[in-house]
């Protein structure tokens, strides 16, 4: 599977932003894609995940009722909607597909295959 991540950009605090990452091979019903992010300095970190079989989505507790993870079968594509942005979000944002269901992604480990990373800036 290759991924291609695209959306990123500059964005105020307060303001929203779409990414989205297209994907190349097939996805398995039970197969969890989602997303990670990594701050200068930090370590990359889980965001939100998605089971691409029954679209039950996980999310990190600081982006809950902020941040929308969905998945578009036909287009074999995940999106990740931003809302409510704030300056600690600010990353390298980057999608991942992993044979382990989303449940597992709080705590998961060597994802099989990631993305190339598209920055999001939260900047007045």
């Amino acid at each position: 599977v290759q991924l291609q991540a695209s959306g990123g950009g500059l964005v105020q605090p307060g303001g929203s932003l779409r990414v989205s990452c297209a994907a190349s091979g097939r996805i398995l019903s039970n197969y969890g894609v989602g997303w990670f992010r990594q701050a200068p300095g930090k370590e990359r970190e889980f965001v939100a995940a998605i089971n691409w079989g029954n679209s039950v989505t996980y999310y990190r507790d600081a982006v809950k009722g902020r941040f929308t993870i969905s998945r578009d079968s036909t287009k074999n594509t995940v999106y990740l909607q931003m809302n409510i942005l704030k300056p600690e979000d600010t990353a390298i944002y980057y999608c991942a597909v992993d044979p382990r269901p989303a449940q597992n992604w709080g705590t998961i480990v060597n994802i099989r295959y990631w993305g190339q990373g598209t920055q999001v800036t939260v900047s007045s």
